[in-house]
């Protein structure tokens, strides 16, 4: 790993000082000498990789992130290693030959363009590209865990725990500290008996479906088109890789996940949420339930907030 002020420069911008901008001169001179030029988190900048990555968030219920591979001709760019995730691994231009270590001891795969590789979590691997410059893209699963959830369940209990001091003359009479500690203990563990499964289950969701980056291309074009006027028959579309759940709120209120955020709104307007949230493709004279007015009142939030576009 080659430290960042090899390939970054400083500038000023309207007088005040930048730091970390990218070289293009030193960034394809250390390419011509073998290195790698490592593109982290791409969904954050290509559209395409951008859906591609809120899908398989949404379908495997895991954070994911995709980064890429730039590779010079015979050159490696790290040494073999394994990752704390798993990986898929998309070869697109030229070729790479994947030393990969399993319980059988080494072995190679070579990449082609449209070949993909899954390397499961800590799998030591390296790669060296060909005769030709190496891009691939990888695919990372940044797998939640049981011990993640428990852990976050039963923090909460521990935090219930009083923290007061531990009795004076423990050192000489262990007992004054036993009998406090099997108490607290005791009480620790029904806590955690009392603990509601399906609730906690739902409240994962409702995490993991609200603190998604949000993504929102194309959000200029789609206020233009706002401006321009929203009418009945105008075609919406959801935008790829959005959820759209809807969890019963307190009172008279739906609770709507949009994946970055929740939107709270009046319950009466459910039966038009779940028509959006069952069709890829709607018009405000499809929604259920609402007048001509509402419904385009209804359908301009859902613009602005993200979760529709206007179809162009």
């Amino acid at each position: 790993m080659l430290p960042e002020s090899a390939f970054t420069r400083g500038g000023s911008l309207a007088g005040k000082p930048l730091t970390g901008l990218v070289d293009a001169v030193k960034l394809m001179r250390l390419h011509d000498e073998g290195a790698t030029i490592v593109l982290q988190g791409l969904q954050r900048y290509w559209p395409a990789v951008s859906e591609l990555v809120a899908g398989l968030e949404l379908e495997l219920g895991h954070p994911c992130q995709a980064n890429a591979y730039l590779t010079p001709p015979g050159a490696q760019g790290f040494a073999v290693h394994s990752d704390s995730h798993d990986v898929f691994v998309l070869q697109t231009h030229g070729t790479k030959l994947w030393e990969i270590h399993g319980e059988g001891g080494p072995g190679e795969l070579l990449l082609e363009p449209g070949v993909v590789a899954y390397l499961p979590t800590g799998t030591p691997h390296a790669a060296r590209a060909q005769e030709a410059v190496s891009l691939h893209l990888t695919i990372g699963i940044n797998q939640l865990t049981w011990r993640d959830l428990v852990s976050t369940l039963v923090r909460e209990v521990l935090d219930e725990v009083p923290d007061d001091h531990l009795p004076a003359g423990y050192l000489d009479d262990p007992a004054r500290l036993s009998e406090g500690l099997a108490g607290r203990l005791d009480a620790v563990a029904d806590a955690v008996r009392r603990l509601d499964a399906p609730a906690a289950a739902r409240a994962q969701v409702e995490r993991f479906l609200s603190q998604r980056p949000p993504r929102m291309s194309g959000a200029l074009l789609d206020r233009e088109a706002l401006t321009r006027g929203l009418v009945g028959d105008t075609r919406l579309r959801r935008r790829a890789g959005h959820p759209c759940e809807l969890v019963d709120g307190d009172g008279d209120t739906v609770r709507v996940l949009l994946g970055d955020r929740v939107l709270r709104v009046p319950s009466r307007i459910r039966p038009a949420l779940e028509h959006v949230a069952s069709h890829v493709e709607l018009t405000p004279d499809d929604l259920p339930s609402l007048d001509p007015g509402s419904a385009l009142v209804l359908c301009r939030r859902l613009v602005r907030e993200g979760l529709l576009e206007v179809v162009r």
